[in-house]
């Protein structure tokens, strides 16, 4: 599970392995991740971590320009900057190029109640802190 924060804002995404095996472990490589998250300027409701000209080497894997709400999507660069997008709403993944595509890594499974409250901040107060973890392991039995 990944483990993210936006200010008091929880959520917990489960990490697609079986989908996108390789975004994932890039990801995990990239563990423990703090940035700042953004509005979306192109893609409707979403906000985005750039990452910059961070090389990634990943290939198209579970790709998609229309995530839905909570689908999260590693962009690796090419057309854009390297990003995550993290879409709160109807999202089409875009630049000043045109659509986009990006790799479906992670699903909101919990908090997806605050999704809307991520997008009131992000577009209304700016730039928000935000960390991205992942969860330890829970011992069985």
């Amino acid at each position: 599970m990944l483990v993210i924060s936006v200010a008091d804002l929880r959520f917990r995404a489960r990490l697609e392995t079986g989908i996108a095996p390789r975004t994932v472990a890039v990801l995990r490589g990239l563990l423990p991740l703090r940035s700042k998250i953004i509005q979306a300027r192109w893609s409707g409701e979403a906000a985005w971590v750039p990452m910059g000209d961070l090389q990634l080497d990943l290939p198209v894997e579970n790709a998609t320009a229309y995530p839905g709400a909570g689908e999260l999507l590693l962009y690796p660069g090419g057309h854009s900057e390297t990003e995550i997008l993290f879409p709160y709403g109807r999202t089409h993944f875009a630049s000043t190029l045109g659509t986009l595509a990006g790799n479906h890594f992670a699903t909101v499974v919990e908090g997806r109640e605050q999704l809307a409250e991520l997008g009131r901040r992000v577009l209304w107060e700016g730039a928000q802190e935000i960390q991205l973890e992942g969860e330890a392991p829970q011992p069985e039995g």
